[in-house]
């Protein structure tokens, strides 16, 4: 079932959910689930609330409401940047049940290679040492849905853009997963996704981001005000504001750490 698809959310909010194993690597508790209603089937992940690990500097709300509330704006863009992401009641309580996407083998978007070996058009982010003290190149791919997901991490405020967290679709689509730690008021981006710094932002970004300023000004800040509070709300149309007053690619603060690590 696609993205797409309009069954998609239906299915999400009211399909029964069949937990079928735990995805280990994750900090909190992600649940692989089938589900289905009405013969309509598809998996997803199901995020319950009582599975997360309080974190001092996201007091509020919680990161399910997180992973919605950045799934609104992303779907506002019309830029089908992150798969259909709902909040509702499952198994083990309320959580947050998010569309699974397949991704093929080998299609990574994001690397850390040797100097020499940065693919032709990709942009280099970080140079560095790995663990046997070689030189090696953190990068990632000069792509068109890339660059648009680098723009709404800014938005979103995202603290936790892993290279594990961008999924390439066999479609060609490219999606962003794991927003539970955004929308906090304090600059906190963290991101592998800096190889635009300074670079003028895209013309459809620049309309995108306008359009998205005046739906804050209405039902999206109502949608919105049922996972956080009204302060993000307010910090999200002033990191847009900032965005379009600068009219480039930000560089990193400096009073945060710039990159998430491990980086995938």
């Amino acid at each position: 079932m696609r993205a797409g698809d309009p069954a998609v959310h239906e299915l999400l909010r009211r399909g029964e959910l069949d937990v079928q194993g735990r995805l280990v690597e994750a900090s909190n508790a992600t649940l692989f689930c089938g589900i289905e209603i009405d013969g309509l089937s598809a998996e997803c992940v199901y995020k319950p609330v009582r599975g997360e690990r309080p974190l001092w500097d996201f007091p509020d709300g919680t990161l399910a409401g997180r992973e919605v509330g950045s799934y609104l704006l992303a779907e506002a863009t019309g830029w089908d940047l992150i798969p259909p992401t709902v909040l509702r009641d499952g198994p083990f309580g309320p959580g947050m049940v998010q569309l699974w996407v397949d991704v093929e083998e080998d299609s990574g978007l994001v690397d850390i290679v040797a100097p020499g070996e940065v693919p032709d058009g990709w942009l280099p982010v970080l140079r560095a040492q790995d663990h046997h003290g070689d030189p090696v190149v953190l990068a990632h791919a000069n792509h068109e849905q890339l660059r648009r997901l680098a723009v709404l991490d800014v938005v979103i405020n995202n603290a936790d853009r892993k290279g594990g967290h961008i999924l390439h679709a066999p479609d060609g689509r490219v999606l962003g997963v794991d927003h539970g730690v955004s929308l906090n008021t304090d600059d906190k981006l963290r991101t592998v996704l800096w190889g635009w710094i300074g670079q003028p932002l895209p013309d459809d970004a620049v309309d995108r981001l306008g359009e998205l300023r005046a739906l804050l000004e209405g039902d999206l800040a109502v949608r919105l005000a049922e996972h956080i509070t009204p302060k993000e709300i307010q910090a999200i149309s002033a990191r847009i504001e900032r965005l379009l007053e600068a009219g480039v690619f930000p560089a990193p603060s400096g009073d945060w750490p710039a990159i998430p690590w491990p980086a995938f």
